[in-house]
């Protein structure tokens, strides 16, 4: 892959965008402990670098499914942090309106299909998206994200065979971060090179550093490169590392403190903040500006979801079908 140059903007909104994602997080985490935000909580701290690389490389055109670890990828894709806020608070503010919580974070108008709670469910639908787009010549292309875990599913299999068959424009990624739910890729495959599972299907895939940002977007651009040409599917093998548990419930006992140290030395918003400061691209002023601005917006986020009514009962009965005179819902 030939090494592409990226310009100060490109380095300032990777910046921002992950320093958003992270403060977000770390305050989701709070307020998960003051039982504010209840249900599953997968935090995606640690991660941020895939999520704005792959934005940066994508149009906004382009849909994007993946599992439940969604925040980050949301806040990234540009849905507004008071929707994301209000929703992991259960409101009707919220961007599923207070019904998909923190695993069903969903954008119409960003693109952004959804996070999903059954483990690579989303793999099939992905290729389904993808399938549309080609048949309707509209030039995008789907990311569809899947964990190390969701690897194991049979449905990859199926959809990836689809997919090279009828060459749909989709960017299978998986987000490795080695542990699935609480297990390690060696002990639950014989395959722990998971990206050579698209060799079975002749699928081109490669290995990428997810704490680069800058290999993370290259990758992404090749692949989506690939998918508009009608050349078909990529599978991109996204190695990363989450530094908070698989959940807010993980006690985490499965990993070293070395090992998670070790990782945070690699962590995407020290080293793209380094590159910042090296390249005289902004100064320390900068940075201490926005650490206020995404502090403000965070705080903004939160008040707006405390404010925010919760759905009312009859909500349950919305928004299950196209149809509106259903004639089996009274």
């Amino acid at each position: 892959m030939v090494a592409q140059k990226f310009n100060k903007g490109t380095y300032l909104e990777w910046y921002r965008s992950m320093l958003l994602q992270r403060r977000f997080e770390e305050r989701a985490g709070m307020l998960y402990g003051q039982q504010k935000i209840r249900g599953f909580c997968h935090l995606y701290i640690g991660q941020e670098a895939v999520s704005a690389g792959m934005m940066s490389a994508l149009k906004p055109e382009d849909k994007i499914i993946t599992a439940y670890r969604d925040h980050g990828l949301g806040l990234a894709r540009g849905m507004n942090s008071r929707e994301c806020m209000a929703e992991l608070y259960g409101k009707r503010t919220g961007s599923s309106k207070g019904k998909g919580g923190s695993m069903h974070f969903f954008s119409k108008e960003k693109n952004f299909m959804g996070g999903h709670g059954i483990v690579g469910a989303q793999i099939p639908m992905g290729a389904g998206i993808a399938f549309a787009e080609k048949y309707n010549e509209t030039g995008a292309v789907c990311a569809t994200m899947f964990g190390d875990g969701a690897a194991r599913q049979g449905a990859l299999h199926e959809a990836f065979n689809m997919a090279m068959t009828w060459k749909l424009p989709v960017i299978f990624i998986c987000e490795n971060n080695y542990y699935a739910m609480g297990t390690s890729v060696e002990r639950t495959s014989n395959v722990d090179e998971i990206y050579k599972l698209g060799y079975a299907f002749e699928m081109p895939a490669e290995p990428v550093n997810g704490m680069v940002v800058e290999e993370v977007h290259q990758a992404m651009a090749a692949a989506a490169e690939r998918g508009r040409k009608g050349e078909g599917p990529t599978f991109l093998e996204i190695r990363t590392y989450r530094y908070k548990g698989h959940s807010m419930s993980d006690p985490q006992k499965y990993r070293t403190k070395k090992e998670v140290e070790e990782y945070k030395d690699m962590d995407p918003l020290i080293t793209v903040k380094a590159h910042i400061l090296k390249k005289k691209y902004a100064n320390a002023k900068w940075f201490e500006t926005l650490e206020q601005e995404i502090k403000a917006e965070v705080d903004d986020a939160v008040e707006f979801a405390e404010n925010s009514p919760f759905p009312e009962a009859d909500e349950l009965f919305e928004d299950v079908y196209v149809q509106e005179d259903y004639p089996f819902l009274s």
